[in-house]
């Protein structure tokens, strides 16, 4: 018997009727819905051919796959792997022996996943990268990303190396082993598959928070996507292609860590970090 039948009685005629009723109204509202929107572009013009010939051309296409696509990527690209290493340290800090090490990264912790993202941003760039131009600002986008997601993925490793079980740990201090020895050989190995669909969640989120470069004018999507609009004033075709090129992206990373989650884990539920796959509220994004 599934776990859903013992839950819950199976649903009777009236009630299989009454569900399919459901559906044909919810099925029936959506069509509206997006019916609706597709008046409203249409009676705007927003459906005109001049609005979304640019997305038509060779030259905005090449522009935005390579521009906008690989740039966005190598952002985020570089904000993970100095994420990862930052919240390594960090999570080894959180479980040193020596408290001032403990409190000090409990500290630097707390601070970046509290600061919102794009407040860190906009510090950095005026602090760092304003008067260095594309360059300035790009990396002003990967160091605020890498501050708060490897702040994030700190709690990641903790949680990871506390969920091995104890009794392992145990026994290589047993035989001799070292506090270094019994991290690096028996828990590290161990609590990487338990982090491993968290950390690909936390990707996603870094990827997606790559759009806040729009406020330091950093390059990648929305930088093309700005130059685009200004020369067509054509906003709205714009946002929508910038919508469906990061949900394409974040479908594949999505394919990968399902693919990853069940090569290597074999599990269906993720490591519970607080945090981890969430936007910072202060960014205005939504997962």
């Amino acid at each position: 018997m599934t776990a859903p039948a013992v839950l819950f009685d199976a649903p009777g005629p009236r009630t299989i009727a009454r569900h399919r009723l459901y559906t044909i109204i919810a099925g029936v509202a959506l069509v509206a819905v997006l019916a609706f929107v597709v008046w409203r572009l249409y009676d705007r013009g927003q459906l005109e051919y001049a609005k979304w010939e640019a997305f038509l051309t060779p030259k905005y296409i090449s522009a935005l796959l390579l521009d906008g696509v690989l740039v966005t990527m190598k952002m985020a690209l570089s904000a993970v792997l100095g994420a990862v290493v930052f919240g390594l340290v960090l999570g080894a800090g959180k479980l040193s022996d020596h408290a001032s090490v403990r409190w000090l990264s409990w500290a630097v912790v707390e601070f970046f996943r509290a600061v919102p993202v794009l407040m860190l941003m906009i510090f950095i760039f005026f602090a760092y990268g304003i008067s260095r131009g594309d360059s300035g600002a790009y990396w002003s986008v990967v160091i605020a990303l890498m501050l708060y997601n490897g702040a994030v993925l700190a709690e990641v490793f903790r949680a990871g190396v506390l969920a091995v079980p104890s009794g392992q740990a145990e026994a290589a201090y047993a035989i001799g082993m070292r506090k270094s020895q019994v991290m690096n050989i028996i828990l590290l190995p161990q609590a990487v598959k338990i982090m491993l669909p968290a950390i690909i969640s936390q990707c996603v989120v870094a990827l997606k928070d790559t759009s806040l470069g729009y406020a330091v004018a950093a390059p990648g999507l929305t930088k093309v996507g700005q130059s685009i609009y200004q020369g067509f004033g054509n906003q709205v075709p714009t946002v929508i292609v910038l919508a469906v090129l990061y949900i394409l992206i974040n479908l594949a990373l999505t394919t990968i860590a399902t693919w990853v989650q069940k090569r290597f884990v074999g599990e269906k539920k993720v490591l519970e970090v607080s945090m981890v796959g969430k936007t910072d509220a202060g960014s205005g994004l939504s997962v």
